[in-house]
């Protein structure tokens, strides 16, 4: 049988109890072996490429494949909602509920366990999509090739959205980001005496006020962007001219040629700087696999107009949010579509205090065990017109 609700509400608590940041998800990538081996094998094939797990769910016809994707990662966030099934792991937490999205996904897993699908079904548990890129990781590695989907679906939790409730819209979805790191090297000295020193804490001022300007004289208007420097680190106390300082912040763009040009004139400013006040720049803009995410046309008009002729889903058009999302990477790559879940919470994802209401999951699973068997007759009718 597939799993029912109260299993997929036992298993969604058992992973929240032990987050583990990316690329260090040994026991969660060993807890959710264990539920999948569980399952009926006849038709499954799984392997590992180090913590990620893919699932390959042999259709009745091979000649499509249909993806769908996961994260499973925390975050470094001590939790503090009191729940009884809060995390055993110390300063670790699933803060973004990456727990909701494995459970989803597990259910999902289960039922075409059970029925064979019309098609090859992918499903993909993806590490590190928090700090380092998994999605891309894992597709740059080859793991995927033998089973390469031809279009792929995932969502995100949103806590601000019914639970439930499925949210969705053409266009992009998510943000592209861009790590700023950027290290201004001087020549300290006695605060009596400025000349001869080079003080980087007036040089960080600089290319802080002048980053202000980049959205704002730039962007177009129409457009939109993100440029926030969020950590300024310099000097040790106040009679001390500091020879040194650390700048670190983010990008956000809903298109990667608004991405590319905030970045290209963030270097522009620090380089300005260094040449202005004769100081050494290292600059690091580090966009890994956080492209845009970009819902295919074709896939999303399908998505949302089975979700919308579903009296028993609640569908939402959303509007396009400045988070990211490492599915941006595998989106440019390979057709599909990114949707929100609603967890209903006052609190907001990456909060010490999200509690996601555990009702959504057999919605989100039901919603999505029907759209992908809706998804697979699509696919071969379209094939065979």
């Amino acid at each position: 049988m597939a799993l029912s609700e109260p299993e997929l509400i036992q298993i969604r608590r058992k992973l929240h109890q032990i987050p583990e940041i990316g690329m260090e998800e040994f026991e969660t990538q060993k807890e959710l072996l264990k539920i999948i081996q569980a399952m009926p094998q006849d038709h499954l094939e799984v392997k590992t490429w180090k913590t990620a797990i893919m699932v390959h769910v042999l259709g009745t016809d091979g000649s499509k494949t249909i993806g769908y994707r996961t994260d499973i990662d925390g975050l470094p966030v001590t939790e503090a909602t009191g729940l009884p099934y809060a995390s055993q792991h110390p300063g670790r937490m699933h803060a973004c509920g990456h727990d909701i999205h494995m459970t989803v996904a597990l259910g999902i897993l289960s039922h075409f366990a059970e029925v064979k699908p019309a098609c090859n079904l992918i499903f993909i548990f993806q590490p590190a999509e928090e700090n380092a890129s998994g999605g891309k990781q894992l597709y740059e590695s080859g793991a995927l090739d033998a089973w390469m989907p031809d279009e792929i679906y995932a969502f995100h939790d949103n806590p601000q959205l019914p639970a439930g409730a499925i949210g969705c819209r053409q266009g992009t979805l998510f943000a592209g980001t861009c790590e700023i790191h950027a290290h201004f090297t001087g020549k300290s000295g006695h605060a009596a005496y400025p000349h001869q020193a080079n003080d980087m804490v007036v040089a960080g001022a600089q290319f802080v006020n002048q980053i202000q300007t980049i959205v704002s004289r730039n962007v177009d208007p129409i457009q939109s962007g993100v440029v926030t420097l969020g950590h300024f680190s310099a000097g040790t106390t106040g009679n001390v001219i500091t020879g040194e300082c650390q700048i670190d912040g983010t990008i956000r763009a809903l298109t990667q040629v608004n991405n590319q040009l905030i970045q290209k004139r963030v270097r522009a400013i620090a380089e300005g700087v260094a040449q202005s006040f004769a100081c050494k720049l290292d600059l690091d803009l580090h966009q890994g696999g956080y492209l845009p995410v970009e819902n295919n046309p074709q896939t999303t008009a399908d998505f949302i107009a089975y979700m919308q002729q579903k009296p028993e889903v609640e569908f939402i058009e959303t509007a396009p949010a400045m988070t990211g999302e490492d599915f941006g990477f595998l989106i440019s790559k390979i057709p599909g579509t990114m949707f929100w879940l609603g967890v209903e919470s006052p609190y907001s994802l990456h909060s010490e205090h999200l509690a996601p209401k555990e009702e959504a999951i057999m919605k989100g699973v039901t919603a999505m065990v029907g759209f992908l068997e809706h998804r697979q007759h699509a696919v071969f009718t379209a094939q065979y017109e």
